[in-house]
């Protein structure tokens, strides 16, 4: 079964959707997450959007802290995933956040 389409996941995804604020959605993802998982994530985040403005792999490491292959990982999702990366950073484009 297809771990993104089971029943498990449509559900986490509808909670996600269910948030309504920063402070509704930090509160869920640390009681979801561990502190750890949460730094993980946020530093990909900011890896993606990096490497959208085409700074270069060593400034990337130096600044997030990451390996060069978690940075190769998120670009291979940034160019070639599923196009989350592109969606969401194309809505950060026309709002400031």
């Amino acid at each position: 079964m297809d771990y993104l389409s089971n029943r498990s996941s449509k559900s986490l995804y509808k909670a996600l959707l269910s948030l309504r604020t920063d402070d509704e959605c930090k509160r869920f993802l640390r009681d979801l997450l561990t502190e750890a998982e949460i730094k993980e994530f946020a530093n990909r985040w900011k890896v993606a959007q990096m490497l959208d403005q085409k700074v270069q792999y060593e400034k990337i490491e130096k600044e997030t802290g990451m390996s060069s292959t978690t940075i190769a990982r998120v670009n291979k999702w940034l160019t070639k995933g599923k196009g989350g990366y592109r969606l969401v950073l194309k809505r950060f484009e026309n709002k400031n956040f």
